[in-house]
C-alpha cells in the first residue's frame, strides 16, 4: 500500500507480546495511520529478515532472544544500548540507530511513584535485564550497587559495565546476610519462587521493591514483600514503549510526545485490557 508505515516486535516466543496495544493506542491517539504488528523471529534468523525490509519499515522493538543480534547490527547506538549491549528499539532508515528504552523505563517507574533519587540498589539477577537495572540504578544516583547472583562468576558484564560508569558493585550469593537498601530491582526469570530463608532477609532490607516480571501478578516475591512499596514490571513495559514512540516519531527517546499525559493513559488502558 502507497504510503504505509510499517513498524513491529520481533522475538521468539512472541505471541504473548502487548507490544502492539501499546503501540497501536498511541498511533490512534496521535492521528497517525502507522501499522503496528508482531512476528516470530529468531536469533538465526534476525539477518535475513532484517534484509528483507523494504522503505516502507519505520522501526522495530525486539524482545528476547534479538537484543544482542540487533546490537551487533546497529550502525549507531544510544549512551545506554551501548553500555549494556542490549538494543531492543531500532530506528531503520539510511542508518541503523539502536536504543535501549528498558534503561529509561526503570527510571520512569520509579519516578511516577515519586522516587527520583536513589542511594543504595540491590538487585537480583546478572542476566540481560540487571544490566539495564545496574544503569538506571545509576541514572537515579545510586552511589552503591549490590548484585545477588545464584553464580556471582556469571556477573562479568555488570563488572564491565560498573566500571565504565564508576559505580561501587559489589557482587555477592543470595546466601550472603544482608544490609539495607533504598530499593531492590528483581530481574529473575518469571516464576521463580525464592526460599523464604532467601526471600524474608532480601524484603526485609530490600527497601522499594521493582519486579521485573509481572504475569502473572503478583509474583512470589512481591507478594512476600509487606511493608514498602512494590513497583509491578508493567510500568517498565509501559514506559519503555513511550520511549519506543518517542524514538519512533522524533528519532529521540527523550523528546515528549505531544499530550503524553493523555498518550500514557490510553497506552495503559489498552494494554490492561488486550
Amino acid at each position: 500500500m502507497a504510503g504505509r508505515t510499517n513498524l513491529a516486535v520481533w522475538g521468539d516466543p512472541i505471541g504473548h507480546s502487548r507490544s502492539p496495544a501499546l503501540h497501536r493506542a498511541a498511533y490512534r491517539e496521535l492521528g497517525l495511520d502507522w501499522q503496528y504488528d508482531r512476528r516470530r523471529v529468531d536469533a538465526g534468523e534476525f539477518a535475513t529478515a532484517l534484509g528483507t525490509l523494504d522503505e516502507s519499515w519505520r522501526g522495530l522493538s525486539l524482545t528476547m532472544p534479538l537484543k544482542e543480534v540487533a546490537h551487533a547490527a546497529a550502525d549507531e547506538l544510544d549512551a545506554h544500548a551501548r553500555l549494556t549491549g542490549a538494543v531492543n528499539t531500532l530506528l531503520l532508515g539510511d542508518r541503523r540507530r539502536g536504543f535501549n528504552t528498558d534503561v529509561g523505563g526503570i527510571v520512569d517507574a520509579f519516578t511516577d511513584v515519586g522516587v527520583s533519587r536513589l542511594e543504595s540498589v540491590r538487585i537480583l539477577g546478572a542476566g540481560a535485564t540487571a544490566a539495564s537495572a545496574l544503569v538506571a540504578a545509576h541514572d537515579l544516583g545510586a552511589r552503591r550497587v549490590e548484585v545477588r547472583a545464584r553464580r556471582p562468576e556469571a556477573a562479568e558484564r555488570l563488572r564491565r559495565i560498573a566500571g565504565e560508569l564508576g559505580a561501587e558493585l559489589t557482587v555477592t550469593a543470595f546466601d550472603e546476610p544482608t544490609s539495607g537498601v533504598d530499593a531492590t530491582i528483581a530481574t529473575l526469570p518469571t516464576g521463580t519462587v525464592l526460599d523464604p530463608a532467601l526471600a524474608v532477609p532480601l524484603a526485609a532490607s530490600g527497601g522499594i521493591l521493582f519486579e521485573a516480571a509481572y504475569a502473572p501478578w503478583p509474583s512470589a516475591l512481591a507478594a512476600g514483600w509487606p511493608g514498602h512499596p512494590v513497583i509491578s514490571g508493567f510500568e517498565m513495559l509501559l514506559h519503555q514503549a513511550v520511549r519506543q514512540v518517542r524514538i519512533f516519531l522524533t528519532g529521540s527517546q527523550d523528546q515528549a510526545l505531544p499530550r503524553e499525559d493523555v498518550i500514557v493513559s490510553v497506552m495503559r488502558s489498552a494494554a490492561m485490557g488486550d
